[in-house]
């Protein structure tokens, strides 16, 4: 009895035990905000909700995206049963247009310093013209979605609003001390002190967050979004267009090759999937499948050079209206499509040219070879027949005339085995 007790007692002086707290998942984003990023973090909260964590941290650095994605995301965090808190880092990481919105439908926003994030006015992608009249509607429709989800987070709407009109950014200094976020944090580690006892209001009602001792847990992506999240870049887009393209052609002018025709085709295919994710100006899509075109018939047509000209002019404008004026993450830079357009143009041009000239040069061998070959009569060959020796060979052979043994004779045609000669003047 005494021993239970002192052990009650010793108990006691150890004071109450505290259950761990629930972990927080932790996502990376440094992409473009597109269908495969939109559905990676939705992703992450299904996963977070079936894990049991109290949040999810997405550590974002985005130069902006597509509006429909970004709507999808939004709408995720706003129906979330779980705290969304959006981190802006690591410094030097930014959260540009797209990005923008994102940071005002988090529960919490935090960046780390050295960051920035605004200038979330619309543009045009893939250099579609769009009259001012109706530019202007979109510009209204994402002023006023920016200004309602910063109401709703209680943080600055003139700052919203300034985003979308003007353009505006702001350092992680300056968010800050105007109110676009709560949380100016170095690293993880000063994330989670700052997060600790922080009051999330949720649909299901309000939640603190207990941060202090969490762990986090990582999310990362399998194997398909990171097929997908690859197949999506750009760069990897319009190489695949462009090694379809060439591996195809190189099958059409050289029959019976079968791996280039076999590669190009799958890699053509996989490039428009690629393109399917990606906004692109369709127009600059059927210039590249033009330019395609005008090389095969490059060998077909004699031009002169013309349509090879035309074609790699049409590959050079295609290739720059391709992905037009999307945000930077979401088009090719100069310096990657100016040298994948010469080398591609320099091999169309090499195998156009190997092709027409083979095409063109006058067959060696073959029924279509004898003709114009030189030899001599064997015996009198007249209309009634007689023998030829011909390019190493005595055929049975016919002319007009007669023609004498021994006499210097050209094949002018030739009938099933037998040839139609002519003498030599």
């Amino acid at each position: 009895m005494k021993r239970l007790l002192l052990f009650f007692f010793f108990l006691g002086l150890l004071g109450p035990v505290h259950a761990a707290p629930p972990p927080l998942l932790w996502v990376t984003l440094d992409d473009a905000i597109t269908p495969v990023s939109a559905n990676f973090l939705l992703a992450s909260l299904e996963e977070a909700r079936k894990k049991g964590c109290q949040a999810v941290i997405w550590e974002i650095d985005t130069p902006g995206g597509l509006v429909e994605s970004t709507r999808k995301i939004v709408k995720a965090v706003l129906s979330s049963e779980i705290p969304v808190v959006v981190y802006v880092a690591p410094p030097g990481a930014r959260a540009a247009s797209a990005g923008t919105f994102i940071v005002l439908a988090s529960h919490i926003a935090a960046m780390a310093p050295g960051t920035h994030l605004g200038a979330a006015h619309p543009v045009t992608l893939t250099g579609q013209k769009i009259d001012k009249k109706t530019l202007q509607k979109i510009e209204n429709d994402l002023v006023a979605w920016a200004r309602s989800l910063a109401h709703l987070r209680g943080r600055n709407e003139k700052f919203a609003e300034r985003a979308v009109r003007e353009s505006q950014s702001l350092t992680a200094e300056e968010a800050l001390k105007q109110r676009v976020i709560e949380i100016l944090a170095r690293d993880s580690t000063e994330l989670l002190q700052k997060l600790h006892g922080r009051k999330v209001r949720l649909a299901q009602g309000e939640v603190v967050l207990q941060t202090r001792g969490a762990v986090l847990l990582p999310f990362r992506e399998d194997l398909k979004t990171r097929i997908l999240r690859l197949l999506a870049h750009p760069q990897v887009a319009y190489f695949l267009l462009m090694l379809g393209l060439a591996g195809l052609y190189f099958e059409l002018s050289h029959p019976g090759a079968v791996f280039p025709g076999v590669l190009g085709a799958v890699c053509l295919v996989l490039g428009l999937f690629a393109l399917q994710i990606l906004p692109v100006n369709y127009a600059g899509l059927l210039l590249i499948l033009l330019a395609g075109l005008l090389y095969f018939l490059e060998i077909k047509i004699t031009s002169y050079g013309l349509l090879a000209l035309a074609a790699t002019v049409c590959l050079l404008l295609g290739s720059l209206m391709l992905f037009g004026r999307n945000p930077s993450g979401l088009r090719l830079s100069y310096g990657f499509l100016l040298p994948v357009v010469a080398v591609v143009s320099a091999f169309f041009l090499t195998v156009t040219y190997l092709a027409a000239r083979a095409l063109r040069h006058r067959p060696i061998s073959g029924a279509e070879g004898l003709i114009g070959q030189e030899g001599r009569t064997l015996t009198e060959v007249g209309p009634e027949g007689g023998e030829v020796f011909v390019s190493g060979e005595i055929w049975r052979a016919e002319a007009e005339r007669v023609i004498p043994p021994g006499t210097p004779v050209r094949v002018v045609a030739q009938k099933g085995l037998k040839l139609c000669v002519e003498p030599l003047r």
